[in-house]
């Protein structure tokens, strides 16, 4: 021990700790007697300093010992002079880190164990670190513990509570993404990682985020290697504890006072955060001007992280960097002035300044130094125009979000110059309505703003700097009001005028002010006496003599009757309790009679709008205007003039407005009817209707309306489906529609049908009979029946007696006889006796034939489609020489092919000789035209009555073997004499067919077998292939088969590879006895799929129906001494297991059709008589057979490679 301020050694300690083992670290606590050493075996030691008659001793005393585990780090808590009373230092705390756990442990009064942490299992070469801190949490300062190892910081927080004891608890978590060998706080925010490749990371502690990353492999940084692998001393030391000291470097890094010590080989660093204003200067420094103020602002706002040497409270702080920022916003405008490109484009210069100069006006305005930012910025910047008008433009934003409103009037003049010059008006009258604009000369800005258009703005300067309101008015009528006198259409910009006029004078009617805010509360009454003066005034200022009375007023009305008539509504619902405003209301409403009433020049919809406006007025409880009731008389006989059609929907409108808003208080009701009937105001006669419940009458009203009529039927619908109606008007309504059910239906068939199927289901008959019309009966059931028409009723519910449908049926007969099929196809409710009855009255033999063979006389109507075939045959037999686009010939090929379709339809269920009932009239028929001599029929018609023929014969084909129709073409007494010239093309035909069909299945077979041929070869092998066991020993007693000679057991082996003594097998349930043969199964294979396929397969070979594709593998075959007979018991052979499993897998690899059954398939029919696949000699048989089912399909592709 030495002293360091003579140099001086006091002690040395030669017992301190064991020896043979590496001092690595010796602290002292805060008590100066008191020390910690920790050595290489991993034991901690607490070292006591005294001096008793000028004898320095020191204690040793062991705290924890290397055999309960290897300490390697230790840290005692130091407070600062200023906490040396804090309640927590007269325990003179300790942490310890081994390599499994921390420990904090108190030294005083009496030793004491406080916390203990296990930290789990961490990559081993990784090292523990301690770091204690004083923080601020929850406005107490108490120390902090931070403990990491590997890449995870543990923050833990040390508080001592009332009774004394201390307790800690665990804080935020800091994951990192490198591995650390260095911790060091350098304030209560900061902390200071050093990673294992000797990177500083500088972390904010609070937010978790990295601040800065510095580079120090230059300081050659000392590791203490050595002690922790105890080289001075024989190297005894664990393997754990050598390879942590790989990384560390606990001594030869040290904080004090905000200061990092580095010691490397060479030279020791010293490393210290900078102070703000270092940081500021830095940046400066490298020309970084809006970095700087960026950084600066943050200092300002305290938002910065590791802030350095700014000290006092926040308004203190705040002018300390205001000041510099005021310094560096000067640099920052004269490096603007500076940096600007002397030639060059103008947009050059532009784009320069306007990236330098908002930058000075957004952080004057933070500041606050409006004063900086129009005094010396602005002259500044004025000394080069290019950045003055960008600095002009810049204002723009802040003045419309009003942050800027006090504007020096030198800055607001040259601001609407800068504008004004460059054609930016409508900018200009935006930024004055947001101005103090007090400053201005008024007269100059408002006659720019009538120059240029700019109303808002004129009306806003009148308003604010003169407090007049009442001449942007008369300004604006000066313009509108001609145009409007003399009936011309007015311009846009005087729509534009009128409109901004309606608004002003609403706003100053309701106290707010144009364009925005409000009007000075002493200022609204006068400001609104003034306006209702200047509206009723009898003439205008400068008046002609030919000015009529009431101009302002009339002019509006003119404008936009509806719009004015709005804004006097909105003004009137403030005038509650104001007697003077009361006297105005009446006043208006009074002139207003006398300008609309009097005059012929205004139109309906206007007097309306009129009305309509004073109904409302009039219905209000509070009401006190009066309205002469002679008046309302006056306009209905206006509305309802019936010698004036024009504008008819426009008056009828404009009525029904009135009434709604509360008018028909002033009509008589009666005479109001009376007079909508008379002028058609159908919509009138509703509403006066519906209020007296006569909900019948308005089904009248919707009928003689033909722009609603179709609305009947949503209306009829509600009232009889909506509840709050009573039964009496339900059933007067019901009565009304089915007296007018033929206006309905003529009307909309579709919605007529839906209405009486919802609302009239049991009274269809009752509809039916109403309808007299033939068309419109067929129409209305056609809606009611055909589910196409798209009408949604369940026909179900509907119970619709066949009789009507049959109704239907016979007048789509006569209707629309084509689509009679068609409709027959999804009707339900109909009986086939009496439609057929109907069909053959209107001679509809094509229907007559579809519904015979519904009813399942198959040959009755092929009898009358064969005779359709043979009238149409004989047309063109008979007829002259024709075209090849002759009609009847196509007429014949259409009634052959639904001949062909129907023979088709029905020959699976119907034996040979039913058949052959119906095809060879078929053919015949065809055939029939061709005996006769050939001069008789055009060669035309010959070659095509051939080609059908052949068409015929190709589809009998398929049912009727072919040995049947040649046999029945050569006996036809024609043919019989031996001339066979006119059948020859038949013939060869027939013969070209079976040609191909006879190769096709040749080759077909040809493949098969080859398939087969393979397929039984890789069986074979596979059955003989000698078997070899995986393992020696039974996979049951797990024993060698050769050691266990007990007795004379048999040794089955499996072609999976399995072994087993046979005496075990039988144990475990292995076999079953098949006609007297022994059956092994595997006993591991099985019983790992013991649930699914082998267990089916088991039962089936149980019962002795064993098919190659129903049993599971099974591969082994042990010959039993049973019944020699049992060899001879079937005339199938049966395959053993091992056979069976063999086959299977081969069936599985083409996952198709079995090629035996393909095989038996053919073999069968290749012995009948018709030797072809399709043949319709065997009856039930062939329409079982596995071509006709829809999923066959051959795989014609080259057998699979399995592996041996």
């Amino acid at each position: 021990m030495w002293d360091l301020a003579s140099g001086k050694l006091l002690r040395s300690i030669t017992d301190a700790h064991p020896p043979g083992t590496a001092i690595l670290h010796i602290k002292f606590t805060d008590d100066p007697t008191l020390a910690i050493c920790n050595d290489s075996g991993g034991s901690v030691f607490e070292l006591t300093f005294k001096r008793v008659m000028g004898v320095r001793t020191c204690e040793s005393r062991c705290l924890f010992s290397g055999s309960k585990g290897e300490v390697c780090c230790i840290e005692p808590l130091h407070s600062k002079p200023e906490l040396k009373d804090h309640p927590i230092t007269q325990f003179s705390l300790l942490a310890m880190a081994s390599l499994t756990k921390i420990l904090v442990i108190g030294l005083k009064p009496s030793l004491k164990v406080w916390m203990t942490f296990p930290y789990g299992r961490m990559d081993p070469s990784s090292v523990p670190l301690l770091a204690w801190h004083f923080v601020a949490v929850q406005n107490y300062v108490n120390p902090m513990l931070a403990f990491c190892r590997g890449d995870v910081v543990h923050f833990l927080l040390v508080k001592r509570d009332e009774s004394g004891a201390i307790h800690v608890t665990k804080q935020k978590h800091l994951h990192l993404y490198y591995d650390l060998i260095n911790f060091t706080w350098i304030n209560s925010r900061t902390v200071v990682l050093l990673d294992s490749v000797e990177k500083l990371h500088v972390i904010d502690r609070q937010t978790q985020e990295e601040l800065e990353t510095v580079e120090i492999s230059e300081v050659q940084l000392v590791y203490n290697s050595s002690h922790f692998k105890s080289l001075a001393t024989g190297g005894n030391v664990s393997q754990a504890l050598a390879l942590v000291g790989e990384k560390a470097c606990y001594q030869s890094i040290s904080s004090y006072g905000g200061q990092i010590f580095y010691l490397g080989t060479k030279s020791v660093y010293v490393m210290m955060l900078r102070s703000w204003r270092e940081r500021v200067d830095h940046l400066l420094k490298q020309d970084c001007l809006t970095e700087a103020l960026a950084l600066a602002w943050s200092f300002h706002e305290g938002k910065a992280k590791a802030v350095v040497g700014l000290s006092g409270d926040a308004s203190k702080r705040k002018a300390i960097v205001a000041d510099r920022m005021v310094e560096i916003l000067f640099h920052y405008a004269d490096r603007a002035l500076k940096k600007c490109p002397d030639q060059g484009k103008i947009q050059v210069m532009e784009q320069h300044f306007q990236d330098m100069v908002p930058v000075i006006v957004d952080y004057c305005l933070l500041l606050q130094r409006k004063d900086l930012l129009f005094s010396q910025m602005y002259d500044k910047l004025s000394e080069n125009s290019v950045a003055k008008g960008v600095f002009l433009e810049c204002l723009e934003p802040y003045i419309l979000s009003d942050k800027l409103v006090g504007i020096t009037p030198q800055v607001m003049k040259d601001l609407i110059v800068h504008f004004q010059d460059k054609k930016l008006m409508e900018n200009v009258e935006a930024l004055i309505v947001h101005m103090d604009i007090t400053s201005l000369d008024i007269q100059q800005v408002v006659l720019m703003c009538w120059e240029n258009r700019l109303y808002d703005a004129m009306i806003y300067v009148y308003n604010r700097g003169m407090n007049e309101f009442i001449s942007p008015m008369e300004k604006l009528f000066r313009v509108i009001a001609p145009p409007l006198n003399a009936g011309r259409t007015l311009t846009d910009e005087q729509v534009v005028m009128g409109n901004k006029l309606l608004v002003y004078i609403s706003c100053c009617l309701a106290g707010r002010a144009y364009p925005l805010g409000d009007i000075p509360e002493d200022l609204v009454p006068l400001v609104k006496n003034q306006v209702f003066e200047f509206l009723i005034r009898l003439h205008s200022a400068e008046a002609s003599p030919e000015e009529e009375i009431y101009p302002y007023i009339r002019t509006l009305l003119h404008f936009d009757t509806r719009e004015f008539l709005n804004v006097l509504a909105l003004t009137f619902e403030d005038f509650k309790n104001d007697k003077q405003a009361v006297e105005y209301q009446q006043r208006i409403v009074d002139i207003l009679l006398k300008v609309m009433v009097e005059n012929s020049d205004f139109t309906p919809s206007q007097v309306g709008c009129l009305f309509t406006f004073l109904a409302r007025q009039l219905a209000k409880p509070d009401n006190t205007l009066f309205v002469n009731r002679t008046l309302f008389d006056q306009v209905l006989e206006f509305l309802c003039s019936p010698d004036d059609d024009s504008r008819h929907s426009e008056r009828q409108q404009v009525l029904l407005e009135l009434l709604q808003a509360g008018g028909i208080v002033q009509f008589e009701e009666s005479r109001l009817i009376r007079m909508a009937e008379k002028a058609e105001f159908y919509q009138i006669c509703e509403f006066m209707y519906e209020r007296e419940h006569q909900y019948d009458k308005i089904i009248d009203c919707y009928l003689r309306d033909p722009l609603r009529e179709e609305e009947v039927f949503n209306y009829i619908h509600n009232i009889l489906s909506i509840p709050g109606h009573s039964a009496e008007e339900k059933q007067s309504v019901w009565q009304k529609a089915m007296d007018h059910i033929e206006e309905l239906v003529s009307l909309k068939p579709c919605k007529a049908a839906e209405l009486v199927a919802t609302h009239f289901s049991g009274h269809i008959e009752t509809v039916i009979k109403k309808l007299q019309n033939q068309v419109l009966l067929f129409k209305f059931l056609r809606s009611l029946l055909d589910p196409r028409e798209g009408i949604h009723i369940n026909q179900e519910l509907l119970q619709i007696s066949p009789s009507i449908t049959e109704q239907f049926i016979e007048l789509l007969c006569q209707f629309n006889p084509t689509q009679v099929i068609e409709t027959l196809q999804v009707l339900e409710c109909y009986r086939l006796e009496e439609t057929i009855q109907i069909t053959q009255k209107y001679q509809l033999h094509e229907v007559t034939a579809y519904l015979l063979e519904k009813k399942g006389d198959i040959h009755g109507a092929f009898l009358i489609m064969l005779e359709r075939l043979q009238s149409k045959l004989r047309e063109i037999t008979h007829q002259g020489e024709n075209t090849k686009e002759d009609p009847s010939l196509k007429d014949v090929e259409d009634t052959m092919v639904e001949t062909i379709a129907l023979c088709q339809r029905n020959s699976h269920n119907l034996n040979q000789q039913q058949r052959e009932a119906l095809w060879f009239p078929l053919l015949e028929a065809m055939m029939a035209p061709q005996k006769l001599s050939s001069s008789a029929i055009p060669h035309l018609h010959s070659e095509a009555l051939k080609s059908l023929t052949m068409q015929v014969l190709n589809s009998m084909a398929a049912f009727i073997a072919l040995p049947s129709i040649l046999q029945r073409i050569l006996q036809d007494p024609v043919y019989g004499k031996g001339k066979l010239g006119e059948i020859q093309g038949l013939i060869l035909g027939m013969l070209d067919t079976f040609n191909y069909e006879q190769t096709l299945l040749e080759t077909t077979t040809s493949l098969l077998n080859q398939d087969l041929h393979w397929s039984l070869c890789n069986l074979r092998a596979s059955v003989t292939r000698g078997l070899n066991p995986k393992q020696d020993y039974c996979s049951i007693c797990l024993q060698q088969y050769k050691r266990r000679q007990e007795m004379a057991d048999e040794i089955i082996v499996f072609s999976c590879g399995h072994l087993y003594h046979s005496f075990c097998l039988q144990n475990k349930e292995c076999t079953m006895e098949i006609e007297g043969q022994t059956r092994w199964t595997c006993y591991k294979c099985s019983s790992s799929n013991k649930v699914g396929k082998l267990s089916e397969n088991s039962s089936e070979i149980k019962k002795g129906r064993v098919t190659p594709s129903q049993v599971k593998i099974s591969p082994s075959y042990h010959q039993s001494k049973g019944d020699p007979t049992a060899k001879k018991g079937t005339s199938e052979p049966i395959l053993d297991p091992q056979q069976i499993q063999a086959f299977d897998q081969l069936c599985r690899l083409y996952r198709g059709s079995s090629r035996l059954a393909l095989l038996t398939e053919l073999s069968q029919n290749r012995s009948s008589e018709s030797y072809r696949p399709f043949s319709g000699s065997q009856s039930a048989p062939a329409f079982n057979s596995i071509f006709q089912n829809e999923n066959f399909q051959l795989q014609l592709i080259p057998p699979p490679v399995t592996e041996d």
